[in-house]
């Protein structure tokens, strides 16, 4: 069985669109408005996209439950596994008194609660963003924030929008090589090109996630740090970017800006330290060796290889289960994209990745179960901490699998493609509004590359009937994107289960919504600017 995607339903483009946009506008109604828990929301949210799949889009329904459990097994398997590894690590941490080892060696650097948040939330996260992604930014640099003292809320909004900018080469490159793929065009020149929109972005961003917790003042009174750690990640993300190779971008530029930052605090502290609530100097800057605090750092030391080993393409093609890649039964090829989304009608492959030690959430698993055992704690103990984190993790896990649903059923039933043509025909503010297309693209699908996948080709025909450069709509697609990144249903969720702050979802989507919509309108203008004022700055 096959089924054409319809692209208009109603022949009427505002209707279509309106209509399409329901699966996500009855998620956040009943989130936001009618305060539901996120499960409930979430599943709200997916019983309107199998409706109008059925009833407006024609689409039959097989695929439609095929689709939807293609997106519950996507769900379970690449984000809610993270999530729940993240957190086990954690508590592994925590119980092997680890953690406070942890807190006072980043308290040996600087008490202060605004570099703190530069050195985890920014530099750590953009590392693990780069080795795995999948949640695991957010989820392990939100609980290390908390560990310090940030207030769980606080925590859970700022690693949401400092996990921004590295996301367009997260997971050791994913979303540039799914952009080649989709648009036939060079993956270098996608990376080299982002590396040219992305880099001012990363330079504001310490400066931005700092003005998000303290006035500016406060933000002021340490713009040396913020300085050094956005320059020294930015420009190192521009020179890897341009002139290596896309999988490291992230790695190495998080690593470059960490040390220097640890360089430059060695010299410089601001005059006054702002410390969290019940943080006194004594409690947080014991001295330890450094064999104490490798020691201590060993779990997420150890996790961060383990995810870089089990992401890295050349690497991970080699593991024991790379063969259990398995159509979907029913919905693999069975989806017809056409024009203009596609030159020719073209299958939608739907295939289920079940390369259970190539994920980043297998990866933190073994890290944390290897150093529990490292830290002293016995087998037995270890797996009753897991047990006690699935368990609590349990409503986390509904709402991850009831959002996929959705976002599965929205993209193979074409309701996410209608939406995206409806910016296509904005003309010569295409650049600004393609870039919003990738933002849109990632608040529906919870990916970059889910985002570049989805829209990568239609940004590359729509620029070619516009006479504007394929490359550059491309990487615009994916740096518009990463903003979205902290505003899509999948990352809230993370944030709130890693935070402690279930129930507390519609609040951290509200906190962040207008953060990631500003960010996202800067790279609008960025890539305008390189459209049509700067066009030579475009990899030719």
């Amino acid at each position: 069985m096959t089924w054409t995607q319809v692209y208009d339903p109603f022949n009427s483009w505002p209707l279509s669109t309106a209509v399409a946009a329901l699966p996500v506008l009855t998620l956040f109604f009943v989130l936001v408005v009618l305060k539901a828990r996120v499960w409930v929301s979430a599943l709200a949210g997916m019983l309107m996209a199998v409706a109008l799949a059925l009833l407006v889009f024609k689409m039959p329904a097989v695929l439609v439950v095929a689709a939807a459990g293609h997106g519950v097994i996507f769900g379970m398997v690449r984000i809610a596994w993270v999530i729940v590894a993240s957190i086990f690590l954690y508590n592994i941490a925590v119980e092997t008194g680890q953690f406070d080892v942890m807190k006072q060696s980043i308290a040996g650097l600087s008490s202060d609660k605004r570099l703190q948040l530069v050195l985890i939330a920014f530099c750590f996260g953009a590392f693990l963003e780069g080795t795995g992604g999948g949640g695991a930014p957010v989820a392990i640099a939100g609980s290390f924030l908390i560990g310090l003292g940030f207030p769980p809320f606080q925590a859970a909004t700022l690693c949401l929008i400092a996990n921004t900018a590295p996301v367009a080469w997260g997971g050791v490159g994913n979303p540039i090589r799914v952009l080649a793929e989709v648009t036939g065009l060079p993956a270098m020149d996608f990376s080299a090109m982002a590396g040219r929109i992305l880099p001012p972005m990363s330079l504001i961003l310490p400066l931005w996630l700092v003005r998000s917790m303290v006035g500016w003042k406060e933000t002021f009174e340490v713009w040396p740090a913020l300085l050094v750690s956005g320059l020294s990640f930015a420009g190192m993300q521009f020179y890897w970017s341009n002139y290596q190779e896309a999988g490291l971008v992230d790695v190495v530029s998080a690593v470059f800006s960490l040390l220097v930052m640890v360089a430059f605090l060695k010299f410089w502290k601001p005059k006054q330290e702002l410390r969290l609530e019940g943080a006194t100097h004594s409690a947080l800057s014991t001295q330890h060796s450094a064999l104490q605090v490798l020691k201590a750092w060993s779990p997420f030391i150890l996790a961060s290889v383990l995810i870089f080993f089990a992401s890295y393409p050349k690497i991970n093609k080699y593991a024991v289960f790379s063969s259990l890649k398995i159509p979907m039964p029913a919905l693999h090829n069975a989806v017809m994209k056409v024009p203009p989304v596609a030159p020719i009608p073209t299958p939608e492959a739907a295939i289920v990745d079940l390369n259970f030690l190539a994920i980043p959430g297998t990866a933190v698993f073994i890290g944390a179960l290897l150093s529990a055992l490292f830290l002293g704690l016995s087998l037995t103990r270890a797996l009753r901490i897991f047990g006690r984190t699935l368990v609590e993790m349990i409503p986390s896990l509904l709402a991850i699998s009831f959002m996929v649903g959705l976002a599965y059923v929205t993209r193979y039933g074409g309701m996410d493609t209608v939406l995206g043509l409806s910016l296509t025909g904005t003309g010569w503010l295409f650049p600004f509004f393609g870039t919003m297309l990738g933002w849109l693209g990632v608040a529906l699908t919870g990916t970059d590359a889910g985002s570049n996948a989805l829209f990568g080709n239609l940004q590359k025909v729509t620029a070619e009937q516009l006479n504007l450069s394929p490359v550059l709509m491309g990487a615009a697609n994916s740096a518009g994107g990463v903003m979205g990144k902290m505003i899509d249903a999948q990352s809230i969720v993370v944030s709130s289960a890693a935070t402690q702050q279930i129930g507390n979802e519609a609040a951290i989507f509200k906190a962040v919504f207008w953060h990631s919509v500003v960010l996202a309108a800067m790279v609008g203008v960025i890539v305008m600017v390189y459209a049509y004022l700067m066009p030579w700055v475009i990899p030719r």
